[in-house]
């Protein structure tokens, strides 16, 4: 068994782009700035199923030096994760993930989500989001924040 925890935080972007969150898009609120669509939740996870199988982690597998990642959805990289850990011999247990950040509000579609990105990953997902109470970066509506948790066996 290895377990493995990953963070991923991106800053709101100053071009107008549509916020993807947990594989879903989210119309009431600005997108985040990044390489790939800068999918928090999803990154957060496949960085902590690379880690846990001993892959590498995102920044290796999927950096922002390979175009062809540039511009790729979360649950496209999330499913390229999952690809490689499963080629690598490992099967995923879980993934839990918390969601960190002052918007959009989660709680709403956090079902959805898990069903979402359960269906990618082919194992349990368990959402979750919180705020900062305004405090810092994220307090202040800079960014969101995802902390995820992977749990594989061989």
């Amino acid at each position: 068994m290895r377990a493995a925890t990953a963070i991923d935080v991106h800053a709101f972007s100053r071009q107008p782009r549509p916020l993807m969150l947990a594989c879903l898009e989210f119309s009431d609120t600005g997108g985040l700035a990044g390489h790939s669509d800068a999918d928090v939740a999803a990154h957060a996870a496949a960085d902590a199923l690379l880690i846990a199988s001993g892959i590498g982690e995102l920044g290796t597998v999927f950096g922002t030096d390979r175009e062809e990642w540039a511009g790729a959805s979360g649950s496209v990289l999330l499913g390229e994760a999952v690809r490689l850990v499963s080629e690598a011999g490992w099967q995923i247990e879980n993934i839990s993930i918390q969601i960190i950040g002052q918007k959009p509000r989660f709680a709403p579609r956090r079902l959805e989500a898990q069903e979402t990105m359960s269906s990618i990953v082919g194992a349990p997902v368990l959402l979750s989001a919180t705020t900062t109470d305004h405090l810092g970066a994220l307090g202040r509506v800079e960014g969101i924040a995802a902390l995820a948790t992977a749990l594989l066996t061989d």
